[in-house]
């Protein structure tokens, strides 16, 4: 059951990032999206890969395993403090949310996709070693087209005078989300479900914005701001119950916290170094380099991955009882990546933010029942019409 309801939560969260994508904005600084989304992942992955082989013991290709799943940004954390920055008006003159929420959806497509990848090519039983290695970026692909399709089909169905346009557009991005989510794993292709589910978002949110409902600011977004309230602090107590403290070995903690926190600092500072030519001043560059050590959402849904495949059975050709060192060590340090970095990365996003970004002019968005525009056409009691998307009337 709590399988369902983390699922549940991770498409609340990374549909929000998808609606609060703004096109004008990624066509501006598609290099630096590409460029924080890529390039920080690959320097920590890399650093992980290399201290653990030395510190931890692991061979290479478990260090690379640790790395691609450890390198990845949390969605559950950066998510929603971006929103609330956002919100409060820091840092929406330059774009810097959008800029970040794009960044952290390539981000973490391209770790799920590169951990499967490893762990399909390590303990393959068989089959296509050529599809195993193809599988990881075809799943991005075939995650950005489905999506795109997706989205797209929010903007003629229902038709935008209907009746029910807000709960149906709703539906049908949060069941269609829930659909890729769950296939795209059923399937083995985890890399497409969670970007299928960012860019339907995002080509739904731009549509919809011809139409008349600015970027963030429509019912819909409103619909999965208030979900979100309920499921945020489910999402966080299930990764916490996921923890056994008596099961976590002493020396493999301090090392792990070790490795881990040297690939922190090695992450700030590439961060800080790619995004030298974004335009952005040296307190914009701090933050997005704070905002950048979160962890929690893909190290608990990855972390017993290996684990639970060498207890069904599974085998990469080492020793069973290596096998199982290996694996508890990546459980390890996927937990203590979570209990280190997710309230830290959460506390650095709230109290740098307001300090380290810019406040915008413009009148912050607040989420209330004066903020829901409906469709136009919809007969008033006191028998006048809502015009177009004006919220001159309250619900």
């Amino acid at each position: 059951m709590h399988h369902i309801v983390l699922k549940i939560a991770l498409v609340i969260i990374l549909m929000r990032a998808g609606l609060g994508l703004d096109e004008k904005i990624l066509k501006k600084h598609w290099n630096a999206v590409i460029q924080l989304g890529l390039l920080p992942w690959l320097t920590e992955a890399v650093a992980i890969t290399v201290i653990s082989r030395y510190i931890l013991n692991l061979p290479w290709i478990w260090g690379f395993l640790l790395g691609s799943m450890i390198a990845s940004v949390s969605p559950a954390v950066v998510v929603p403090c971006l929103f609330k920055l956002r919100e409060e008006g820091y840092g929406v003159a330059k774009g810097i949310p959008t800029l970040l929420l794009a960044s952290a959806a390539i981000d973490d497509s391209v770790s799920v996709a590169v951990f499967a990848i490893i762990l399909n090519a390590l303990f393959s039983t068989g089959g296509s070693a050529t599809f195993n290695i193809t599988k990881g970026p075809l799943s991005i692909i075939v995650g950005v087209i489905l999506g795109g399709l997706w989205g797209a089909m929010t903007s003629v169905i229902p038709e935008k005078g209907d009746l029910y346009v807000v709960p149906l557009r709703f539906l049908i991005l949060f069941l269609g989300g829930l659909f890729s989510l769950f296939l795209s794993n059923m399937i083995g292709w985890s890399g497409a479900g969670p970007l299928a589910i960012v860019t339907s978002g995002f080509i739904a949110a731009s549509y919809w914005e011809k139409q008349g409902w600015p970027i963030n600011k429509n019912p819909v977004c409103n619909v999965f701001r208030i979900l979100w309230i309920f499921f945020e602090p489910i999402l966080f107590a299930f990764t916490g119950a996921q923890i056994t403290i008596k099961d976590l070995d002493p020396d493999v903690m301090w090392k792990g916290t070790i490795v881990l926190v040297s690939c922190l600092c090695l992450r700030l500072v590439a961060t800080l170094l790619v995004s030298v030519r974004c335009g952005l001043n040296f307190k914009e560059k701090l933050f997005i380099g704070l905002a950048w050590l979160a962890k929690a959402t893909v190290q608990a849904a990855l972390g017993p991955a290996a684990l639970d495949l060498i207890k069904n059975g599974g085998t990469a050709g080492y020793p069973k009882e290596e096998e199982l060192h290996y694996a508890e060590v990546l459980l390890a340090v996927s937990v203590l990546s979570v209990v280190i970095s997710a309230p830290l990365g959460a506390i650095l996003i709230a109290l740098s933010g307001p300090k380290l970004l810019a406040p915008s002019k413009e009148q912050p968005f607040q989420a209330t029942t004066d903020n829901v525009r409906v469709e136009s056409g919809i007969p008033m009691r006191d028998g006048s019409t809502i015009d177009g998307f004006s919220n001159n009337k309250t619900l």
